[in-house]
């Protein structure tokens, strides 16, 4: 049986809403609104959804970049909810986060090797010659130059920016990384490359990763379960080939449906969802999908759906679709 690495237990992330002239709390934005999954070791779980779903603040509240509102994470067993910030330092040498954007991730005035050896110099792990030869291994794993460590963040294209960002990840041998889209910002022949680099990272370092993206192409081949995530709550959780092949929550199978094949013989129906997202701050009652959904009843909208095994660990939150129930309030 696979070990658990990671845990997460109805974390839920409000941002409150201030205004007038006192700057008083009007309302919240519900942007991750209680939401459950588990990553094993060695195990690439994905991430997908929608802009705006909750997906990237759910990688930052594990690695406590943000605080949480409420809900509970732990990681090896122990619950890191609220760790202060000596403990979290000790902890984040095996939590470590890629970020999206290339760009911005890197200190524009900092060297390549000082970029990749400040968290070796923040943990005390090394310094001096040792502390440069770790810099010039870790350029050589990404596919860059030891040279290139004398450099900075402008002199190289977007997928090189990338590859130091998974070299500095690196750094102090985590056990997990959350990789925050990664290759979303890169040309589609540089993500592949990059993609690649992530498969192989992962089973020379025993790495787990948490796939955070929008790709579902990317995501499939990347992971070994996928959550679908929608208005700050996860509706379906299941192992890739389930999740693909026979995915039980409509909103799942508007996604699915707008991924291209690339074979102009094989012609499939597009699920066009109805209306926009609604707004996080006045997410709509009982199920948040059902404002769209084509197979709505009038109890979508007054109770919450339970997520529940379908079978063979495939978990869905839709009782028409999947046969679970509603979770109706307590008299």
């Amino acid at each position: 049986m696979a070990e658990k690495l990671l845990e997460v237990q109805n974390l839920k992330k409000h941002f409150p809403i201030k205004g007038g002239v006192l700057s008083k709390i009007i309302g919240y934005v519900y942007a991750v609104d209680g939401i459950s999954f588990f990553l094993n070791k060695g195990e690439t779980l994905g991430l997908v959804g929608e802009s705006g779903c909750g997906k990237s603040t759910t990688g930052r509240l594990i690695l406590r970049l943000i605080e949480l509102t409420d809900g509970e994470v732990r990681f090896e067993g122990k619950d890191i909810s609220h760790f202060h910030k000596q403990e979290m330092r000790t902890l984040r040498r095996n939590m470590q986060i890629i970020f999206q954007d290339p760009y911005a991730s890197l200190n524009p005035r900092m060297t390549v090797g000082k970029i990749v050896g400040e968290p070796l110099r923040i943990h005390k792990v090394a310094q001096g010659k040792e502390l440069e030869e770790r810099v010039n291994e870790l350029l050589e794993k990404v596919g860059l130059h030891p040279e290139h460590s004398r450099r900075y963040p402008h002199e190289f294209s977007g997928g090189q920016r990338q590859r130091i960002g998974i070299a500095r990840a690196l750094a102090l041998n985590p056990k997990m990384i959350v990789a925050d889209e990664p290759v979303s910002a890169l040309d589609v022949s540089i993500q592949a490359q990059v993609i690649n680099l992530l498969e192989d990272l992962k089973s020379e370092f025993n790495l787990s990763y948490l796939f955070i993206a929008h790709d579902l192409s990317v995501v499939e081949y990347m992971s070994d379960r996928v959550a679908v995530m929608y208005l700050g709550k996860i509706v379906e959780l299941a192992s890739a080939d389930n999740l693909y092949n026979h995915p039980k929550h409509p909103y799942t199978q508007a996604l699915l449906s707008a991924v291209p094949i690339p074979d102009p013989r094989n012609e499939k129906k597009r699920q066009i969802l109805e209306g926009d997202v609604p707004s996080p701050i006045t997410p709509p009652s009982g199920c948040h999908f059902h404002t769209r959904c084509i197979y709505r009843s009038d109890e979508c909208s007054k109770f919450e759906p339970e997520f529940v095994d379908v079978g063979n660990g495939h978990y869905a939150a839709c009782p028409v679709r999947a046969g679970g129930d509603f979770i109706r309030p307590q008299a």
